[in-house]
């Protein structure tokens, strides 16, 4: 077969991007690597929006990580679901879709070494990637390969949650992707003529007809081959059967777990801790596995005294019904994720922008699809900037063994203030004047958790992870860095790059999807040698324009006073 000029490791959300992108060029040869299996047409499960919750937990489709014992957590092994599948985690997911605050991308921007990662800088790719279903503008695309339609929120208890926000004191806004993210509006999502619009499906099936572009999926990249300083190809396993595939570069698109994991076991990483487990260090990078960042969420659930909720969809006796109508007109509770609305609002006053997400749901429901008997309604929310930090360590030679998985929720004094401000900020949403005629009383927590110490207990034994696994192969230049945020590549390996949500040096204030395809879309010209598209000094709301850039620890983005 050759060389091929780049080999990506990863056919998750970043690895189709660049696919699409790089092979472009068709003097350019690309490999796509994905271990999991094909996202195939037909599979109901994958392109039915509602079916996410049958894909988390799947052996067929979900990795089915979990973390350490978490301290804090009551020694509770947190599950962890990656997509296991082609187009990754954006193929099992619940496609909500939303960049993160500005100013996310000004705290980046404030580190040493990455000025170019402002949200100026960021902005022209948010809008390249998007077709924003409602109109595009000076913040939103038209033309790109993901098609973001606005979640209807159209159920009574939606409704009722709109008005219930206002009474608390909150505001509505017309797009948290927009000019002002802080407030309540109709959630985006990727779901498009009411199938699931995974990267996959917006990015690479539309091009694997390219002669260029070559996608194997089932085959599992074990080792990377590195000689005397440069990245040469990997290794992988593909139908029991090993094989070394030559490359003029690599590209690491495994996640924020999978990514540090092959590095480790290639011998990139903490030298002294690779001795430990049995591998040759081949370049000391200490940073590689550190500074992992996630979203711990948890549900704040009350029954309803009205039969108004979504719950008769998920029962078992309607469901041949719901996957029908589906099937025939792509409508129904099929053709929805039923995160619709929501909104980001600060816990405090001395919070510079939104600190805490809000997914409501007129349904009472786990991600795992587990629900309470009857009509019931919910507020699906957690902090977005927990200052606690963990890690991915490899614990075996063999790339078939999940990395040890810290994290370390709510370990820091900060993580727990702001969760019980995020428990007190639900209920006072979900007890305003506008869900009387609703509120059958609170399912969970329940009113036994009251004190902070209680709330606190409480979401140790019942928070989930939002799934928004981040930060573990950071951009920078400082000495726990591993990227180069001007190249994407490892520091001190050529022809090595990695781009996936490993990269970022923090984590944003939302699901990190949107923020993962636009820093591939903006890799891909970095890559490319292109010249990186030109920043738009957009203007955004900030809560204390007099601040500008405090928040973030720095400035560059434009106030809107």
């Amino acid at each position: 077969m050759g060389e091929f000029d780049y080999v990506i490791a990863g056919g998750g959300a970043a690895g189709c991007v660049l696919a699409a992108r790089l092979s472009e060029d068709p003097s350019t040869r690309v490999l796509v690597l994905e271990a999991g299996r094909p996202d195939r047409f037909w599979d109901v499960f994958v392109q039915m929006p509602a079916g996410f919750a049958f894909m988390i937990g799947s052996r067929f489709y979900d990795w089915r990580y979990e973390s350490e014992p978490e301290p804090f957590m009551h020694g509770r092994r947190i599950a962890h679901a990656r997509g296991k599948l082609l187009g990754g985690s954006s193929s099992i997911n619940a496609m909500n879709f939303q960049r993160g605050n500005p100013l996310d991308y000004e705290r980046w921007a404030a580190d040493p070494g990455m000025e170019s990662w402002s949200f100026a800088d960021c902005l022209p790719y948010f809008k390249l990637m998007e077709t924003c279903m409602e109109g595009a503008d000076a913040w939103r695309g038209g033309s790109g390969p993901l098609k973001v339609e606005r979640g209807p929120a159209d159920n009574v208890l939606a409704r009722a949650m709109f008005d219930a926000v206002q009474e608390a004191g909150y505001w509505l806004t017309t797009d948290v992707n927009g000019y002002r993210q802080e407030g309540f509006s109709g959630f985006d999502r990727n779901i498009y003529r009411g199938r699931r619009l995974s990267a996959s499906r917006a990015y690479l099936h539309p091009v694997r007809r390219r002669p260029n572009l070559e996608v194997r999926c089932r085959t599992m990249v074990t080792r990377l081959l590195v000689e005397a300083g440069r990245a040469r190809g990997v290794e992988v396993v593909r139908h029991r059967r090993a094989e070394t595939i030559r490359a003029r570069e690599v590209i690491l698109c495994g996640g924020a777990i999978n990514t540090p994991q092959l590095l480790q076991l290639s011998g990139i990483g903490n030298a002294s801790e690779l001795q430990r487990v049995g591998v040759r260090p081949l370049h000391d990078l200490p940073g590689v596995g550190e500074n992992l960042q996630d979203h711990l969420e948890t549900y704040v659930q009350y029954r309803s005294k009205l039969p108004v909720s979504k719950a008769p969809a998920m029962d078992l006796r309607n469901r041949p019904r719901v996957g029908a109508e589906w099937l025939l007109l792509r409508r129904g509770p099929g053709a929805t994720n039923h995160f619709e609305s929501g909104g980001f609002i600060r816990s405090n006053e001395e919070v510079e922008y939104p600190n805490l997400m809000f997914h409501f749901l007129p349904l009472a429901i786990r991600v795992d699809g587990s629900r309470p008997p009857g009509h019931g309604y919910q507020g699906h929310i957690g902090p977005m900037y927990s200052d606690a930090r963990g890690s991915v360590k490899i614990r075996s030679t063999d790339p078939r063994v999940h990395p040890a998985l810290r994290f370390n929720y709510l370990s820091t004094e900060q993580d727990r203030r702001e969760w019980v401000e995020a428990i007190r900020c639900a209920r006072d949403i979900l007890t305003q004047p506008a869900f009387e005629p609703y509120d059958g009383g609170e399912l969970a927590p329940g009113p036994a958790v009251e004190t902070d110490e209680e709330i606190i207990d409480w979401v140790a034994r019942d928070a989930e992870t939002g799934l928004h696994p981040s930060c573990t192969a950071k951009m920078g230049v400082g000495e726990d860095a591993v990227v180069d945020p001007a190249t994407m590549r490892v520091h001190g390996i050529e022809g090595l790059r990695v781009v996936d949500a490993s990269a970022m040096p923090y984590i944003t204030n939302a699901n990190i999807y949107a923020a993962v395809v636009m820093l591939a879309e903006k890799a891909a010209d970095l890559i490319r040698g292109n010249t990186p598209l030109a920043p738009l000094p957009q203007e955004y709301y900030r809560h204390r324009p007099d601040r500008a850039g405090s928040a973030a620890g720095g400035s560059g983005a434009s106030s809107a006073g």
